[in-house]
């Protein structure tokens, strides 16, 4: 017995044979475009940061160099010669507006290229009229004069006609009047955007009747909301 595990000793002992390694196949399936997709997806995003840090240093750039202002809007006279309201709830009316533009820029112009003008009484609208269209240059004022002139149906319930009885009593009427434009900005050679910046003015209007008039009216700076 000691003879025969000697000779198996001499002979060396290999151990148990190992299987050949086992070949992996990759599939091309939807994961094997995730290496390309991601690095599609990664480029955009930078690409896109890159387009807002550009635009942002653009925009700051802009604001230093011109330091844009708002436009101002003052109503510095309001003639009512007629308001009356019947009992079928027609009102008649006759207002004049005169109302100065200001554009305080010292290198941008304006293109008003729309106007509307809008008359309102307790947020009812009873008139609106279009006005000339026109380009304002640095550091100008220009002049607008809206007129309303008619007669028109509104809806009043019964706290809006009680108001109205109260001012037609005191002789001075709180309108609103509201302007609703479309302008565009001159830089240099540049015509900047289109924006509709819509302005609000609340005023209270002494009545003028026979020449007669029951107070005086208020230089009134008005709201503009971009």
């Amino acid at each position: 017995m000691a003879d025969v595990e000697k000779q198996t000793l001499n002979k060396g002992y290999y151990g148990p044979s190992i299987p050949p390694p086992s070949r992996s196949y990759h599939s091309h399936g939807r994961g094997s475009g995730c290496g390309c997709c991601c690095c599609l997806l990664s480029f955009f995003l930078k690409l896109i940061v890159t387009v807002v840090v550009i635009v942002g240093i653009a925009v700051l750039l802009f604001w230093l160099i011109v330091r844009p202002n708002k436009v101002k809007f003052h109503v510095v006279d309001a003639s009512l010669t007629e308001f009356n309201l019947t009992s079928d709830n027609t009102l008649q009316y006759n207002l004049t507006v005169n109302m100065t533009v200001r554009n305080p820029n010292e290198r941008i112009g304006i293109y008003f290229d729309r106007i509307e003008a809008r008359a309102y009484y307790e947020d009812a609208l009873f008139d609106s009229v279009e006005l000339e269209r026109y380009y304002q240059g640095h550091k100008s004022t220009h002049t607008l004069n809206p007129e309303f002139t008619g007669q028109n149906s509104v809806s009043l319930g019964a706290s809006e006609l009680s108001d109205f009885n109260s001012e037609k009593a005191s002789g001075i009427y709180s309108i609103d009047v509201k302007l609703h434009l479309r302008i565009r900005f001159k830089l240099g050679i540049l015509k900047i955007g289109t924006f509709k910046p819509k302005v609000t003015c609340d005023l209270k209007v002494p009545l003028n009747s026979d020449g007669t008039t029951s107070g005086t009216f208020e230089t009134t700076k008005c709201d503009v909301d971009f």
